[in-house]
């Protein structure tokens, strides 16, 4: 597999206690591990971990979670807490070809990176490539998200979206796309694209039963196409964040 997929899921900013958060959290984990095995158990960083092990276990429980997003708040040069800044997290699911997600979220600065969810190997692996090739990867977007709530979200190549992608921040086209109600309303789509509702969340474009490939030139005429109509219906562009007042 020469492309390297990846979901990930984006939202502006949003304030969230670490509560709040640990709440999506845990939802997103116990929804993850449903799609497959590979999502039973995660691991984070930490000394003194067991050698065996590829971290300290991280049980998705509501109080752990918490526990976890506190510890990772963002400070400034003076030790202040940056609470505007949110939370950030990495977590593995195995020592060899892992997984990762990454997570930041709670944060309400226009000046920070934005919210996120990212789900992606780095490097190729034969569990990842599985579920690619496999409806999965459809079903772990859409757990990613109803506990995350995002403004869109994807399942893509990066090489894709370096393809059709613009300059300026902007909603990422991909194989699989997800829109929240919450950007507009859905112009009409050329076959063979599928439309389906995420609950009353918003909608999940499917491009193509199979994954699509920057190496195809009729994918990313496909890919190029759906993201402009979706660009002139006013779903592509995101606002700037506005200069601070004097």
């Amino acid at each position: 597999m020469q492309d390297k997929y990846y979901v990930g899921a984006y939202w502006g900013p949003r304030k969230e206690t670490a509560l709040e958060c640990a709440r999506r959290a845990e939802l997103f984990f116990h929804m993850l591990a449903r799609c497959d095995p590979a999502f039973a158990q995660w691991f984070r960083a930490g000394r003194g971990f067991p050698r065996e092990l590829p971290g300290w276990p991280v049980r998705p429980e509501l109080k752990e979670l918490e526990e976890l997003f506190l510890k990772s708040r963002h400070r400034g040069a003076s030790k202040t807490v940056l609470d505007d800044m949110g939370f950030s997290r990495m977590l593995w699911n195995a020592k060899k070809d892992p997984i990762h997600v990454h997570l930041h979220c709670g944060g309400y600065s226009p000046w920070g990176g934005p919210n996120l969810c990212l789900l992606n190997p780095i490097w190729p692996s034969a569990v990842w490539e599985r579920l690619v090739r496999s409806p999965v990867l459809t079903e772990v977007l859409t757990c990613t998200v109803t506990a995350w709530d995002p403004d869109f979200a994807m399942a893509s190549s990066s090489e894709m979206v370096d393809l059709v992608e613009k300059e300026g921040p902007e909603v990422r086209m991909g194989w699989l796309t997800y829109l929240s109600r919450r950007l507009g309303r859905l112009p009409p789509l050329p076959a063979p694209v599928r439309i389906e509702p995420v609950g009353t969340l918003g909608w999940l474009l499917v491009l193509s039963p199979e994954p699509m490939t920057a190496s195809n030139p009729e994918h990313v005429a496909l890919t190029a196409r759906v993201r402009e109509l979706l660009d002139r219906a006013g779903l592509i562009q995101r606002p700037q964040p506005k200069p601070a007042s004097e």
